[in-house]
């Protein structure tokens, strides 16, 4: 049977893993660092040992280091969280430092002796941030269109659901505006598609610069578009549509110029209606905001008419 490692040992190995592993006492007190051997992460933190997290750590971002010490010394189990450092977080950090946070898994467990004459325990920092940046853009995808950046149906229900919560316990007003591009087809036959393709992107640009922060908009599909007005009445959303119209308008006719060989003008027709304490689903508000957007076809198109 082999002997147990020796104290010098298991340093050794402590100090081999690719991340670091702090001792850390109850007042925050760095009593010793090992590991970090992946460069490719993390810098030499040796010059910690002997500090304490709030001379390094600004102050409420300090606090949360020292109630997860707290709460693994209290409970004497494996305590994993997920948090992030920035440059902004360090003391005597200005200019220097990772201009984006960088995320860490941190794995805490009390150790069973006193170090220092403090209760202490073992921090093990794992740099999870490519795993955040992947699941931030596998949700990025899931949620928007790829060809406008524009939010997808999928998270325009989720905003919609939001506001009929809204709706239904504070009675906030919240209006569906749907829109397309009159005679879109003859802008791919005519140019070919990727020019209608352009004139998508053009036409998710000119909502972000005209529509208000507040607003939601998506690409549901083809060349019809929903903007989703939180805190809006019905009333309200009038000159907010028909300035979106007019705008769109001149701005494809700049695009397009003398392109088209056709005597159909681009222009934008749509409809919008408000939410109801009787919707019972998305499709309730939609249904309206179709209809009258067929209305304003049946009248001539270019126009958007409320139901």
């Amino acid at each position: 049977m082999s002997s147990p490692l020796t104290l010098e040992e298991m340093r050794s190995v402590l100090s081999a893993m690719p991340d670091p592993v702090f001792i850390l006492t109850r007042t925050g007190r760095y009593a010793a660092v090992y590991g970090g051997t992946d460069e490719r992460y993390y810098h030499d933190g040796s010059g910690l040992v002997g500090t304490r997290i709030s001379d390094v750590i600004k102050e409420d971002k300090a606090q949360w280091f020292l109630d997860q010490i707290e709460t693994a010394l209290r409970e004497r189990r494996l305590l994993i969280n997920e948090y992030t450092l920035s440059g902004s977080d360090v003391k005597g950090l200005t200019e220097v430092g990772p201009s984006e946070p960088i995320w860490f898994e941190g794995r805490v467990q009390a150790v069973s002796f006193e170090v220092e004459g403090e209760e202490a325990v073992l921090w093990v920092a794992s740099n999870i941030t490519a795993r955040k940046q992947m699941e931030s853009r596998l949700r990025e995808l899931s949620e928007t269109d790829p060809l406008t950046g524009l939010f997808n149906r999928r998270r325009l229900l989720q905003a919609l659901e939001v506001q009929r919560h809204h709706l239904t316990r504070y009675g906030r007003a919240a209006v569906v505006l749907v829109f397309d591009i009159d005679h879109f087809k003859r802008i791919n036959d005519e140019l070919g598609h990727q020019a209608g393709d352009d004139v998508l992107v053009k036409v998710a640009d000119v909502c972000r610069a005209t529509l208000r922060a507040t607003d939601v908009v998506a690409r549901i599909g083809g060349d019809e578009f929903v903007v989703l007005m939180p805190e809006t009445s019905l009333a309200q959303a009038e000159p907010i549509a028909q300035r979106l119209r007019q705008t769109l308008v001149e701005q494809l006719h700049k695009m397009l110029g003398r392109q088209m060989t056709s005597a159909v003008d681009v222009t934008v027709s749509g409809g919008f209606s408000e939410l109801q304490l009787s919707d019972l689903r998305p499709e309730d508000v939609f249904a309206r905001a179709d209809s009258a957007l067929y209305e304003a076809k049946r009248g001539g198109r270019n126009r958007v008419l409320p139901r």
